[in-house]
């Protein structure tokens, strides 16, 4: 079951999306200032939506309960799902925004880069090798399945490489 609501005001939208496994609410504002307010439970994914908020300059909230007791697949799956399909809405029929994005960033110990196209075709080439089985305590082989279901709501292609 999922609810939505978007203003009129602004490039902002509300998913909220209850399954047997999850329960979860996200609403962003890509006119924000960076604010956030996220907590799905998983640690990792929480400080990557946070970085995405921080570093766009779109507020985000994202509010995630899931079955963690058992694994942190549908947790981190929806709550990429519930995101993307904010951020759909949001953005609407696209009008004013740049079609192509790159950036390269260096952190710490590794250098991150992606590039994006916002073209109506989902597509993630996922070139990404973690040196280790978790970070924190998120599994390091759940962190695609974040990003996945974004590039479908969305619609756009996204290679990101680290």
């Amino acid at each position: 079951m999922q609810k939505r609501s978007k203003s009129t005001d602004s490039r902002s939208a509300t998913v909220k999306r209850r399954t047997k496994e999850t329960k979860i609410s996200a609403t962003v504002d890509l006119d924000g200032t960076g604010a956030y307010d996220v907590a799905t439970g998983v640690g990792f994914l929480d400080h990557m939506i946070e970085q995405l908020a921080r570093h766009s300059l779109i507020d985000i909230t994202l509010k995630a309960e899931g079955d963690l007791h058992i694994d942190q697949h549908h947790t981190t799956e929806d709550s990429g799902i519930v995101l993307g399909q904010a951020f759909a809405e949001a953005l609407g029929d696209k009008a004013g925004i740049t079609r192509y994005g790159a950036c390269y960033l260096p952190m710490d110990e590794t250098l991150t880069r992606v590039a994006l196209d916002v073209s109506g075709r989902p597509y993630l080439v996922w070139d990404v090798e973690f040196t280790r089985s978790k970070i924190g305590e998120m599994y390091a082989s759940v962190a695609r399945e974040a990003y996945k279901p974004v590039e479908k709501a969305v619609q756009k292609t996204t290679t990101p490489s680290a």
